[in-house]
Protein backbone atom coordinates (compact mmCIF):
# COMPACT_ATOMS: atom_id res chain seq x y z
CA UNK A 1 0.00 0.00 0.00
CA UNK A 2 2.84 2.40 0.59
CA UNK A 3 4.05 2.12 -3.17
CA UNK A 4 0.17 2.48 -3.89
CA UNK A 5 0.08 5.52 -2.18
CA UNK A 6 3.22 6.91 -4.21
CA UNK A 7 1.23 6.24 -7.25
CA UNK A 8 1.87 3.23 -8.49
CA UNK A 9 -0.25 1.20 -10.18
CA UNK A 10 1.74 -1.81 -11.88
CA UNK A 11 2.27 -4.72 -9.37
CA UNK A 12 4.31 -8.04 -10.44
CA UNK A 13 3.23 -11.65 -8.78
CA UNK A 14 4.88 -14.88 -9.31
CA UNK A 15 2.45 -16.76 -7.56
CA UNK A 16 -1.03 -17.54 -8.16
CA UNK A 17 -2.13 -17.93 -4.35
CA UNK A 18 -0.39 -14.82 -3.71
CA UNK A 19 -1.77 -12.60 -6.36
CA UNK A 20 -5.09 -13.80 -5.82
CA UNK A 21 -6.04 -12.22 -2.48
CA UNK A 22 -4.05 -9.51 -3.60
CA UNK A 23 -6.10 -8.76 -6.04
CA UNK A 24 -9.38 -9.17 -3.99
CA UNK A 25 -8.26 -6.94 -1.17
CA UNK A 26 -6.15 -3.80 -2.51
CA UNK A 27 -7.23 -1.41 -4.08
CA UNK A 28 -9.12 -2.14 -7.95
CA UNK A 29 -6.93 0.18 -10.41
CA UNK A 30 -3.55 -2.00 -9.63
CA UNK A 31 -3.03 -3.56 -12.95
CA UNK A 32 -1.77 -6.91 -12.26
CA UNK A 33 1.16 -8.88 -13.94
CA UNK A 34 1.88 -12.14 -13.78
CA UNK A 35 5.83 -12.73 -14.13
CA UNK A 36 5.82 -16.47 -12.61
CA UNK A 37 5.30 -19.91 -14.39
CA UNK A 38 1.97 -20.45 -14.92
CA UNK A 39 0.37 -23.94 -14.72
CA UNK A 40 -2.63 -24.25 -17.60
CA UNK A 41 -4.75 -25.77 -14.31
CA UNK A 42 -4.24 -22.39 -12.95
CA UNK A 43 -4.97 -20.16 -16.13
CA UNK A 44 -8.88 -19.68 -15.17
CA UNK A 45 -7.88 -18.20 -11.83
CA UNK A 46 -5.88 -15.53 -13.42
CA UNK A 47 -7.46 -14.64 -16.61
CA UNK A 48 -9.95 -12.71 -14.78
CA UNK A 49 -7.42 -10.40 -12.71
CA UNK A 50 -3.86 -10.60 -15.02
CA UNK A 51 -3.51 -6.84 -17.17
CA UNK A 52 -0.59 -8.92 -18.39
CA UNK A 53 0.45 -12.23 -17.92
CA UNK A 54 4.58 -12.35 -18.81
CA UNK A 55 4.99 -15.66 -19.06
CA UNK A 56 3.33 -17.56 -21.71
CA UNK A 57 5.94 -20.51 -22.59
CA UNK A 58 4.00 -22.63 -24.86
CA UNK A 59 1.17 -22.95 -26.96
CA UNK A 60 -0.98 -24.87 -25.20
CA UNK A 61 -0.51 -22.49 -22.57
CA UNK A 62 -1.70 -19.57 -25.05
CA UNK A 63 -4.18 -21.43 -26.22
CA UNK A 64 -6.06 -22.13 -22.78
CA UNK A 65 -5.63 -18.58 -21.85
CA UNK A 66 -7.41 -17.72 -25.33
CA UNK A 67 -10.01 -20.34 -24.56
CA UNK A 68 -10.98 -18.80 -20.83
CA UNK A 69 -10.12 -15.38 -21.93
CA UNK A 70 -13.21 -16.10 -24.46
CA UNK A 71 -15.33 -18.21 -21.76
CA UNK A 72 -15.60 -14.46 -20.00
CA UNK A 73 -15.91 -12.56 -22.34
CA UNK A 74 -12.40 -10.49 -21.89
CA UNK A 75 -9.16 -10.32 -23.92
CA UNK A 76 -6.08 -10.95 -22.21
CA UNK A 77 -2.31 -9.16 -22.65
CA UNK A 78 0.39 -11.32 -23.06
CA UNK A 79 3.81 -11.65 -23.32
CA UNK A 80 5.65 -14.79 -25.06
CA UNK A 81 8.44 -16.03 -23.61
CA UNK A 82 11.62 -17.24 -25.08
CA UNK A 83 14.46 -19.63 -23.17
CA UNK A 84 18.03 -18.12 -24.60
CA UNK A 85 19.50 -18.68 -21.59
CA UNK A 86 22.46 -21.21 -20.82
CA UNK A 87 20.25 -23.12 -18.50
CA UNK A 88 17.15 -26.09 -18.99
CA UNK A 89 15.75 -25.02 -15.98
CA UNK A 90 14.79 -21.91 -17.64
CA UNK A 91 11.21 -21.97 -19.73
CA UNK A 92 9.95 -20.50 -23.07
CA UNK A 93 9.70 -20.98 -26.69
CA UNK A 94 13.04 -21.46 -28.36
CA UNK A 95 14.44 -19.10 -30.94
CA UNK A 96 12.76 -21.07 -33.74
CA UNK A 97 9.48 -22.02 -31.85
CA UNK A 98 8.77 -18.22 -31.32
CA UNK A 99 9.63 -17.05 -34.99
CA UNK A 100 7.19 -19.76 -36.31
CA UNK A 101 4.52 -18.59 -33.82
CA UNK A 102 4.77 -15.08 -34.72
CA UNK A 103 5.14 -16.06 -38.40
CA UNK A 104 1.66 -18.19 -37.93
CA UNK A 105 0.11 -15.18 -35.59
CA UNK A 106 1.09 -12.66 -38.26
CA UNK A 107 -0.50 -14.42 -41.31
CA UNK A 108 -3.58 -15.59 -38.82
CA UNK A 109 -5.44 -14.91 -35.64
CA UNK A 110 -5.88 -18.21 -34.47
CA UNK A 111 -5.56 -16.78 -30.93
CA UNK A 112 -8.76 -14.34 -31.25
CA UNK A 113 -9.21 -13.52 -27.18
CA UNK A 114 -5.46 -12.67 -26.51
CA UNK A 115 -3.26 -9.59 -27.42
CA UNK A 116 0.43 -10.65 -27.83
CA UNK A 117 2.01 -7.54 -26.76
CA UNK A 118 5.50 -8.17 -26.89
CA UNK A 119 7.88 -10.60 -25.42
CA UNK A 120 9.44 -11.49 -22.30
CA UNK A 121 12.84 -13.05 -21.45
CA UNK A 122 15.63 -13.69 -18.71
CA UNK A 123 19.64 -13.91 -18.94
CA UNK A 124 21.37 -16.92 -17.60
CA UNK A 125 21.87 -16.78 -13.75
CA UNK A 126 25.51 -15.62 -13.50
CA UNK A 127 27.59 -13.34 -12.65
CA UNK A 128 29.19 -12.76 -16.17
CA UNK A 129 28.00 -9.34 -17.64
CA UNK A 130 28.71 -10.54 -21.33
CA UNK A 131 26.40 -13.63 -20.85
CA UNK A 132 24.21 -11.10 -19.56
CA UNK A 133 24.43 -8.80 -22.80
CA UNK A 134 24.25 -11.97 -25.06
CA UNK A 135 21.15 -12.91 -23.79
CA UNK A 136 19.46 -9.72 -23.56
CA UNK A 137 20.28 -8.74 -27.08
CA UNK A 138 19.09 -12.29 -28.41
CA UNK A 139 15.80 -11.50 -26.31
CA UNK A 140 15.77 -7.40 -27.82
CA UNK A 141 16.56 -9.38 -31.48
CA UNK A 142 13.84 -11.51 -31.31
CA UNK A 143 10.91 -9.01 -30.66
CA UNK A 144 11.77 -7.41 -34.11
CA UNK A 145 9.49 -10.75 -35.50
CA UNK A 146 6.45 -9.89 -33.58
CA UNK A 147 3.22 -8.82 -35.28
CA UNK A 148 2.84 -5.36 -33.02
CA UNK A 149 4.37 -1.98 -33.28
CA UNK A 150 5.90 -0.59 -30.46
CA UNK A 151 6.21 -4.35 -28.52
CA UNK A 152 6.81 -4.87 -24.68
CA UNK A 153 10.35 -6.02 -23.83
CA UNK A 154 9.95 -7.46 -20.72
CA UNK A 155 14.16 -8.29 -19.56
CA UNK A 156 15.84 -7.25 -16.83
CA UNK A 157 15.43 -8.04 -12.79
CA UNK A 158 16.93 -6.43 -9.26
CA UNK A 159 20.24 -7.90 -10.73
CA UNK A 160 20.69 -7.11 -14.25
CA UNK A 161 18.24 -4.36 -14.97
CA UNK A 162 20.47 -2.00 -15.85
CA UNK A 163 21.97 -3.90 -18.38
CA UNK A 164 18.65 -5.30 -19.55
CA UNK A 165 17.72 -1.75 -20.54
CA UNK A 166 20.94 -0.69 -22.28
CA UNK A 167 20.26 -3.81 -24.55
CA UNK A 168 16.81 -2.13 -25.17
CA UNK A 169 14.41 -3.61 -22.15
CA UNK A 170 11.03 -1.56 -21.93
CA UNK A 171 9.60 -3.24 -18.88
CA UNK A 172 11.83 -4.54 -16.04
CA UNK A 173 10.88 -6.83 -13.02
CA UNK A 174 12.47 -5.65 -9.86
CA UNK A 175 10.69 -6.22 -6.99
CA UNK A 176 13.37 -7.69 -5.10
CA UNK A 177 14.49 -4.61 -5.07
CA UNK A 178 11.93 -2.70 -3.85
CA UNK A 179 10.29 -5.25 -1.35
CA UNK A 180 13.31 -7.15 -0.55
CA UNK A 181 13.82 -10.34 -1.24
CA UNK A 182 10.90 -13.57 -1.05
CA UNK A 183 11.05 -15.12 2.58
CA UNK A 184 10.29 -18.66 2.37
CA UNK A 185 6.79 -19.54 3.62
CA UNK A 186 5.42 -16.09 3.48
CA UNK A 187 2.03 -15.23 4.95
CA UNK A 188 0.09 -12.95 2.29
CA UNK A 189 -0.62 -9.82 3.85
CA UNK A 190 -1.92 -6.85 2.41
CA UNK A 191 -1.29 -4.57 5.54
CA UNK A 192 1.92 -3.16 4.43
Amino acid sequence: MQAYECGERDFGESRVQELLPKAEALPKDIRWHFIGHLQTNKVKQIVPYAHLIHSVDSLRLLEAINCHAEKIGRRVKVLLEVHVAEEPTKSGFTPEEFRQLTHSIASSDPYPWVDICGIMGMATNTDDEAEWRRCFRAIRSLANSLPCDHPIISMGMSDDYLIAIEEGSTMVRIGSSIFGERIANEKVTTEN
